[in-house]
Formats: structure tokens, sequence, C-alpha cells
């Protein structure tokens, strides 16, 4: 079976951008948007792929994201993508998507994070997560023995674009 068929994307773009001031997703960054930068993505590495703006249960952070798009995905595995991360690599990508594990992160700064990918058979955990208030991907991936892969190096490709000077300096970068 073809990576096509087991793998989907997902851009999680429903954030407050509190620390942006704006919608982080429309910002551009070089030629694209920030989500234009992570829908290319998903298209570079030929998968099928889903913006979750708005979670089913709203004010969980990234998990509600993560728990909305794994009741609503068609793949056995989801790759998520954060609309903030425009230097993020189709090599590295690859990298994660080739391990077979329920739960892959990359590793930045010793913290598991964006991208990552999840097997559908995680949503139970990541409702009792919601249910408990444990709101944390970090300590989601903490608690579920997550598989991490880290990449050759931390900048530019897992970087997230959360503040205006963050922004000047990602633009900058380019």
């Amino acid at each position: 079976m073809s990576k096509k068929n087991t793998i989907e994307a997902v851009i999680l773009a429903g954030g407050q951008s509190r620390r942006m001031g704006e919608d982080k997703a429309r910002l551009r960054v070089g030629r694209r948007s920030m989500l234009g930068h992570a829908r290319a993505l998903a298209a570079d590495l030929g998968l099928a792929c889903r913006v979750v703006r708005v979670d089913r249960h709203a004010g969980n952070g990234p998990l509600g994201g993560v728990e909305t798009a794994l009741r609503q995905a068609r793949a056995a595995r989801v790759l998520f993508l954060s609309c903030d991360m425009p230097f993020l690599t189709v090599a590295l990508v690859e990298r994660l998507l080739e391990v077979e594990h329920s739960a892959v992160f990359a590793e930045s700064k010793k913290m598991a994070g964006f991208p990552f990918c999840l097997s559908k058979g995680v949503l139970p955990f990541v409702e009792e997560c919601l249910e408990t208030g444990k709101l944390s991907v970090q300590d989601f991936a903490r608690r579920h023995g997550c598989h991490v892969i880290i990449p050759r190096c931390d900048w530019p490709q897992l970087a997230n674009i959360n503040t205006p000077a963050q922004l000047v300096a990602a633009r900058a970068a380019l």
C-alpha cells in the first residue's frame, strides 16, 4: 500500500495567535502565507491534506485539534503540521514518516513537538488527556511513550513563528 493511502496530513490552524496579534496562518513569509507553506509541504510529500481551524471542543489548545483531526481521519496515520512553521523540509518529514510507531514526534531543544505523526489508534488516549485536563502536547508525548526523531539541525526547520519579532526574523532568513 502506498504512503498516500496510509497517511494523511492535517494542518492545525485554529490557534488564537495572541502573541502575534493577528491570524498567523495568513501572514506571508516569502511568496506564501504560513498556511501556504504547510499546504505546499503536504503536496510535495504527496499527501492528502486537511486544515483544522475549529476544534470539536474549543479551548484545548493543539491537543483539541489533534482530537478533532483523529476523529475525522480517513487514513491509518495522520501527519500533524503546524501552520506557523514555514521552514519545515520534506526531508525531515519523510524521516519522521519512515518510523512505524503509533506516535512519532520531532524533537527540538529536548522537547517533542511539531511535526508529528499519530496512528488513529491513539484517539482514546488523546480523549483521556483532554478529559483529565492534560492539554500539553509535550505531556501527551511523554505519557504515551512516543518515538522521537532528532533533526540534524533545529533552526530554521523547527522554528515556530509566534511573535512579530520572530516573523521579522523569518522574513529576513529567506
